[in-house]
C-alpha cells in the first residue's frame, strides 16, 4: 500500500501564543493538502478555540479543546515566567486525558518544542513525537549549547560593557554579538532562560524536529543539527499561510493599498505579545507622520495617536492579512519586531524590512535581517539608551524608504534573491516541499 495512503491521526499541540499557534496552525494546512487523507486534531484550551474558531481551515482538521487551567491573571498579564511555570505544571495532565479520549486513537504527536512533556506523553501513548520549532535554528543552536556562553564566561554579562564582545562558537552559527543574542540577559529574559535551554535539549528524547525555517536561508545551522541529531530534521518553512494568496477576497486596506503608488506604503506592525513604552510609541508614531511616507499601521484597541490620520497620509487598522498586504505591490518597506513568524513573510513577499527588536529572539532575527541576509535595516538605538526621538525616526524612515540610493537600491536586490530562494523552496520538488512529503512517509511506515 501507498504510505501516502494510509490514515494517519495527528495530534497537534500548540503552546498557547499567537505565534506559535499560527505556524502550527499553517504546518497542519499545508500537511492536509498534501494528504487530504489525514486527520489532524488540533488542540487548545477553550479560550483559544474562541479566538481561532471562525477562521477557515480544511475539513480534515478539527478542533479538540481542554479547559482554561492556566489562571487568568497570567493569561492576561507580563508575568512571562509565571505563564511559562503555568504551562509546564497545568497542561500536561487535561491534555493527556484529552489525548487518550480521541478517537481514532492519535498515530503521531505534533508538539511545540516548549511543550517539553508532550515527549513523555507521546512515550506513554507509544506514538511517535515530532517536536516543532518555531524559531530560527540559529536561536536553537544557541540555546542548545547554551552550556558554551558560561564555559566561556559569558554568562551572564553586562551588556552595558561587554555588549560588543563577539561570540563565535555556536555550531553553524555566524559571529554575533552578546548584544544580539536572544533577550536572556536581564529581565524575564533571565528569568525564562531556563526553560528555553530544556526545551532546546528535550528535542534529543523527540523523534523528528521539525523547523519552520528555509533550508537555504540557515543551511550551515540546519547541516549540524542533522549531523548531532540521530533522527530527521526536516526544514519545512516559511509556516505562513503563502498557499492561501489566490483567494480573491479583498476589503477596505487592500483597496486602500491599490490606490497607492508601487513601492510607497511602510507597513507598520509590531507583532501580537510585547510593546515599546508609552512615551516611545509617541516619538516612534510621531516620527512616521513627520517622514512624510504614507503608512498601513495595525494598531491595537483605540489609540488616540492616530486620530488625525486621512487617508492622504496612511491608514490604521486593528488587524490585517499580514502576508497579502506584504505581498502588495505598494508596500515598500516594513517595520518590524522581528519575530521569526514575521521575518519569514517579509522575506517571503520580498519586502526590505526595518527592524526595532523588543524581546527574545527578536534581537538574532534582527541581526539576521540587517547584517547576515541584508535584507533590511535595524535601528542602531534601540537598547542603548532610553528613548530613539521623533526627528531620528523620520529621517532614518526617509532614507529607509528610498529606494534609489545605492543601500535602497541594493536592499531590495538582495531580498528579491532571498525571496526566490524561499519560493523555490516551497514549491513542487523545493527543499521545504520535500520534507513534509518525507515527514508524511516518515510517520506514515510507523502505522
Amino acid at each position: 500500500m501507498d504510505p501516502m495512503s494510509k490514515r494517519i491521526h495527528l495530534a497537534a499541540l500548540p503552546y498557547p501564543g499567537r505565534g506559535h499557534i499560527n505556524a502550527l496552525m499553517n504546518l497542519c494546512k499545508l500537511l492536509s493538502l498534501k494528504n487530504p487523507n489525514i486527520l489532524i486534531s488540533f488542540i487548545v484550551t477553550d479560550e483559544w478555540f474562541t479566538f481561532l474558531a471562525a477562521d477557515p481551515k480544511p475539513q480534515n482538521i478539527h478542533f479538540a479543546t481542554f479547559p482554561n487551567v492556566i489562571p487568568s491573571e497570567l493569561r492576561r498579564a507580563d508575568d512571562f515566567p509565571g505563564f511559562i511555570r503555568s504551562i509546564q505544571t497545568h497542561m500536561e495532565a487535561p491534555v493527556e486525558t484529552l489525548l487518550r479520549r480521541l478517537d481514532p486513537p492519535p498515530t503521531a504527536i505534533l508538539a511545540d518544542t516548549f511543550l517539553t512533556w508532550a515527549v513523555q506523553l507521546g512515550k506513554c501513548l507509544n506514538v511517535p513525537v515530532a517536536s516543532l520549532w518555531p524559531m530560527s535554528a540559529t536561536v536553537f543552536s544557541i540555546l542548545y549549547h547554551f552550556d558554551l556562553l558560561e564555559e566561556n564566561g559569558h554568562f551572564p554579562a553586562d551588556l552595558s560593557e561587554r555588549g560588543e564582545e563577539i561570540v563565535d562558537y555556536f555550531p553553524g552559527v555566524s559571529k554575533i554579538r552578546l548584544a544580539d543574542l536572544p533577550s536572556f540577559f536581564s529581565g524575564n529574559g533571565l528569568q525564562s532562560v531556563g526553560f528555553a535551554v530544556k526545551s532546546a535539549r528535550f528535542v534529543d528524547k523527540s523523534q523528528f524536529l521539525i523547523s519552520t525555517s528555509v533550508y537555504e536561508l540557515e543551511s550551515s545551522v540546519i547541516d549540524t543539527l542533522k549531523e548531532k541529531f540521530p533522527f530527521p530534521v526536516y526544514t519545512i518553512g516559511p509556516s505562513t499561510p503563502y498557499f492561501e494568496l489566490e483567494s480573491s477576497a479583498t476589503n477596505d486596506y487592500l483597496r486602500w493599498l491599490d490606490s497607492q503608488a508601487e513601492g510607497s506604503v511602510l507597513y507598520v506592525s509590531q507583532g501580537s505579545y510585547l510593546s515599546v513604552s508609552s512615551a516611545q510609541m509617541d516619538e516612534i508614531v510621531a516620527g512616521v507622520k513627520a517622514s512624510g511616507v504614507r503608512f498601513l499601521w495595525v494598531a491595537r484597541g483605540d489609540d488616540d495617536r492616530f486620530k488625525d490620520v486621512d487617508r492622504e497620509t496612511g491608514m490604521v487598522v486593528g488587524w490585517c492579512d499580514q502576508l497579502r498586504v506584504l505581498c502588495h505591490r505598494a508596500i515598500g518597506g516594513f517595520w518590524t519586531h522581528g519575530g521569526w513568524n514575521s521575518t519569514l513573510e517579509g522575506v517571503f513577499a520580498g519586502v526590505p524590512m526595518l527592524a526595532w527588536p523588543i524581546f527574545w529572539d527578536q534581537f538574532p532575527n534582527s541581526k539576521k535581517i540587517a547584517e547576515d541576509w541584508k535584507v533590511g535595516v535595524r535601528f542602531k538605538a534601540v537598547g542603548g539608551r532610553d528613548l530613539v526621538s521623533r526627528v531620528e525616526i523620520a529621517e532614518f524612515v526617509k532614507r529607509f524608504m528610498n529606494s534609489e540610493s545605492i543601500e535602497g537600491r541594493e536592499m531590495r536586490n538582495r531580498v528579491s534573491e532571498l525571496q526566490e530562494i524561499c519560493r523555490r523552496a516551497v514549491a513542487k520538488g523545493g527543499s521545504s516541499d520535500s520534507n513534509i512529503d518525507a515527514f508524511l512517509s516518515h510517520i506514515s511506515v510507523e502505522l
